[in-house]
């Protein structure tokens, strides 16, 4: 049955209560009313009216002439409200003996007879008035017994009405609550159990379903997403790289094997616990955590060998806020290992070709020696470009030991005064070609009466042409590029501008990293190695390199070294 129906039905059978209650009321009321009317109306005026023949009796004895009028009058009255049956007999005998006295009104022989008629009329009277509130007290009784009866009987119906609607309402309401509140924690289990078949039953069921489905895409998403969790645990701990999560207040979320390892903690052991607690009792954490001062590489026991990393850091964020961190570190050791095996390589070739290089160039100048012998034109010429290719190699050569020098921290240095613009023009003469290819222009802008630098000319050199050399390379078709030299202060600084797409900011104190390349460039273009020999030339010389760079509007590069 319907909630609708049954509130109808309650409501419909307590107003019915009311309704019927009001009707027996009424009815009882109008019944006692009508008998108590009975008795003023039917006996109480034939009281009235003997009681006054009675009187008018007296007054004639008296010789009241009006007194026979009054009589005759209330005579009259009485022959007209006959109520009872022998009250009619009665009345004829008074009639009977007042028609004799109306002859004689003297003669008082038959007063007894009327009064003895009047007072049996009025004692007729009496006994009537006396059943009849007889029958109203019963009727009275009854109506009390049965309304109260009825009034009982209603009461407890009513009684049990409103203690059974009310719970008929809220006890599939308290449910319901219950319910909800267990969906709004996640308890996608609960199920709601009613047995009406009603709004509420209906209700109760639409919740089922609803729980169920919840139920159901909880489980399904929570497969999905433990199936996605284990497939990046096991990616991260496939890594060669180093992987710890941190949350927001810097607690420690996960950390990969290789984490694991290089700390020489357990993830079991560290994971719910402050960062900074853990780097209390580990160097490495403690170090990880500083940001004081950017880490550019970290030398690190692992793997039965010294190792290399570098370190980096990516906030997470969401809705413009850090909810944690990601600090990676890189296992760059297979690079250091190329980058040696290639220092020594060069430095051995590098060795090895200065000897029959110098050997080529020793006999190409006893070849111009006439002793030996006369040349023609044709030998001199070939003479002279055999002589220029070994002085070519020998200055390569020469360049490959100073980057082995570099990289092995044994810089070996010519300082010596040097005039900036010839530095200038031999780097421009140097990658002119390579510019002109594609259609780049150089552009020198040379403060007059510049005083001398203190430096290595080739090494110096050697920086200016790997500066302009990337700036080519970034630079779009067409374009320019400017090498300005001016003093400053007591330096003379050396500036490549370029319109190139520029580096972003975030990039900027990396660039001159060993081994780093920005991200999204041509990976395959070096090794990350060039800027960073440029600093240690620059820097070994006593002198400052640096940066500056607008995203979308180019870069410029500029060293310093100390003015004579």
């Amino acid at each position: 049955m319907k909630l609708k129906t049954k509130l109808i039905i309650s409501l419909g059978f307590l107003f019915l209560i009311i309704l019927l209650f009001g009707i027996l009321g009424i009815f009882y009321i109008s019944r006692l009313s009508n008998d108590t009317n009975n008795i003023i109306k039917d006996n109480y005026e034939t009281l009235v009216y003997n009681n006054n023949m009675l009187k008018s009796l007296e007054e004639l004895s008296e010789n009241n002439t009006n007194a026979l009028h009054n009589f005759e009058t209330n005579l009259k009255k009485q022959e007209e409200h006959l109520t009872e049956q022998e009250e009619k007999n009665l009345t004829e005998s008074v009639r009977k003996n007042y028609e004799l006295l109306k002859k004689n009104p003297l003669n008082p022989s038959n007063y007894k007879e009327i009064r003895k008629s009047i007072q049996l009329i009025n004692n007729e009277t009496q006994n009537a008035i006396s059943r009849k509130n007889g029958i109203a007290e019963e009727s009275a009784k009854d109506a009390t017994f049965w309304l109260t009866i009825i009034f009982s009987i209603f009461s407890l119906l009513a009684f049990t009405m409103v203690f059974n609607i009310p719970n008929i309402i809220a006890t599939p309401i308290s449910a319901l609550a219950e319910g909800i509140r267990e969906i709004a924690n996640k308890n996608y289990s609960k199920r709601i159990y009613l047995n009406q078949h009603d709004e509420f039953g209906e209700l109760a069921e639409t919740f089922n379903i609803m729980a169920g489905k919840l139920d159901e895409y909880e489980h399904s998403n929570l497969a999905k997403i433990k199936f996605e969790k284990r497939r990046i645990e096991t990616i991260i701990n496939q890594m060669r790289d180093g992987i710890i999560g941190l949350d927001e207040n810097k607690n420690v979320l996960f950390l990969n094997a290789v984490a694991q390892n290089l700390l020489g903690l357990e993830e079991k052991d560290i994971v719910g616990k402050y960062a900074a607690d853990i780097a209390v009792i580990n160097d490495l954490m403690r170090t990880l955590l500083q940001s004081s001062s950017p880490i550019t590489e970290l030398k690190i026991y692992a793997d039965h060998k010294e190792s290399y990393f570098n370190k980096d850091v990516f906030n997470v964020i969401n809705n413009d806020l850090i909810i944690g961190q990601v600090i990676v570190l890189r296992n760059i050791t297979p690079f250091h290992e190329l980058n040696e095996a290639k220092t020594n390589f060069i430095a051995t070739v590098s060795h090895e070709l200065k000897t029959p290089l110098s050997s080529i160039k020793m006999s190409a100048k006893l070849l111009t020696d006439n002793r030996i012998g006369n040349l023609n034109t044709e030998q001199h010429e070939l003479l002279k470009s055999i002589t220029e290719d070994a002085n070519r190699l020998l200055k390569i050569t020469g360049e490959l030991l100073n980057m082995s020098q570099v990289e092995t921290g044994n810089i070996q240095l010519k300082i010596q005064p040097v005039v900036a613009q010839e530095i200038v023009e031999e780097a421009i003469q140097a990658v002119q070609i390579q510019a002109q290819e594609k259609g780049i222009s150089i552009q020198p802008i040379i403060q007059e009466n510049l005083p001398s630098v203190q430096a290595d000319k080739e090494k110096t050199s050697w920086v200016l042409i790997n500066l302009l050399t990337n700036s080519i390379k970034y630079s779009p078709e067409q374009s320019s590029i400017d090498v300005e030299v001016y003093q400053l202060h007591n330096t003379v600084c050396f500036k490549v501008q370029d319109q190139g797409k520029g580096i972003e900011e975030q990039y900027l104190h990396k660039i001159f990293d060993r081994y780093f390349k920005i991200p999204g460039l041509d990976q395959q273009s070096g090794t990350g190695l060039g800027l960073s020999i440029c600093k240690e030339f620059i820097e070994a010389q006593g002198g400052t390199i640096d940066v500056k760079s607008i995203l979308g509007q180019g870069s410029a590069f500029y060293f310093a070294l100390a003015a004579i």
